[in-house]
């Protein structure tokens, strides 16, 4: 099982590149992935969504976009799925999904143009939270094996 959250960790990391790559996107450069006007996923990635403010102090802030969080994220949930620790998964899934529907819900109710990439990790997200849920639980009440004196 370890093998498929990897795979969706890998996809969704790939998803989370091509976001990245349109927030970096000249205005001028037409995205690949501008279908009309309530797909576009320029409109999204250079929105005043698309970064996460971060201030230490006066001096110091940054702006890191959201696609990089993502990027984070996904490697993150990657290697706890590599090291089968099914709890830990299904405890850092949960906040991701629901930081992703925070994300959906900005794209319907404020800007009310979607982005692609976006919905697509929002699928793998859920997706992933889902099956971490039923890893999880399953591990949890599985019997425990009893080993060989």
């Amino acid at each position: 099982m370890r093998w498929v959250f990897v795979l969706l960790t890998v996809v969704g990391m790939v998803v989370s590149s091509l976001a990245l790559r349109e927030h970096y996107r000249s205005e001028d450069e037409s995205s690949p992935c501008k279908i009309n006007e309530k797909w576009d996923c320029g409109t999204v990635n250079h929105s005043r969504y698309a970064t996460l403010g971060l201030k230490f102090n006066e001096k110091l802030s940054v702006n890191i976009p959201v696609a990089t969080l993502g990027i984070g994220a996904y490697l993150f949930l990657g290697v706890i799925a590599f090291s089968r620790k099914w709890l830990a998964l299904f405890t850092a899934a949960v906040p991701s999904l629901m930081f992703s529907l925070y994300l959906t819900n900005i794209e319907q109710n404020i800007l009310e143009v979607w982005c692609l990439y976006c919905v697509a990790s929002q699928i793998i997200m859920a997706t992933l939270t889902l099956l971490a849920t039923i890893t999880a639980l399953v591990a949890h009440f599985r019997p425990a094996r009893a080993t060989a004196p």
